[in-house]
């Protein structure tokens, strides 16, 4: 298993901190070189742009502006980060991706899909994952648990519920088309069995 890249997706509160960090030490150790990565971050500029598209009121941002600027951290992780990890031979695994972009900007927030994808191949071409974890939350219980966490990004937790009924159905919705690229699982189940499902659905 070299240079593979695979991406944590879900709604707020699916548990996808967890099960990446799960996944980071199981490859570690059986000695597999990994990086862990996050979107929008993972470069320094990156982490830069995350601090001002996170944070604020849930308005903050003109829709196409926040797509911009999840995109331009996007570049500078891939370029600075992602790239150069794979061609050294590791793992690399990241939670949120362009995925994330298709569903919150294109989907929930009436961009389009094509828009999203577009802007995403005139930046990076065809860059994608190699494989990708959906976990599958109901919105109520997803934003019930991450809303008991003590944090300060809460710009997109408090967006309508309706905003977020329409994020599942759109990451439930991506896998018609690739579904060999994406593993949906039940994020509401035990932490440590939903790890075991990724490590087997891995192979």
């Amino acid at each position: 298993m070299k240079s593979l890249f695979i991406t944590f997706e879900g709604g707020e509160g699916s548990g996808k901190t967890t099960q990446i960090k799960l996944l980071a030490e199981y490859f570690k150790n059986n000695g597999k070189k990994c990086l862990l990565g996050r979107e929008p971050g993972g470069s320094q500029g990156s982490e830069a742009i995350r601090d001002i598209i996170l944070n604020g009121s849930a308005d903050k941002w003109h829709d196409v502006t926040e797509l911009l600027l999840f995109q331009a951290a996007r570049v500078e992780h891939v370029e600075r980060v992602i790239k150069p990890a794979l061609a050294s031979g590791n793992i690399v695994l990241c939670d949120r991706f362009l995925d994330s972009s298709i569903v919150y900007q294109g989907i929930g927030k009436g961009l389009g899909v094509q828009y999203v994808e577009q802007i995403h191949q005139l930046t990076l071409g065809n860059f994608a994952p190699d494989f990708t974890i959906i976990l599958d939350i109901e919105p109520e219980k997803g934003l019930k648990r991450a809303k008991s966490r003590s944090h300060h990004e809460t710009r997109f937790e408090n967006m309508e519920l309706e905003f977020h009924k329409k994020v599942r159905e759109g990451f439930l919705s991506l896998t018609k088309n690739k579904p060999e690229r994406y593993i949906v699982l039940d994020a509401s189940g035990d932490i440590r069995d939903i790890h075991a499902t990724i490590i087997d659905k891995l192979g």
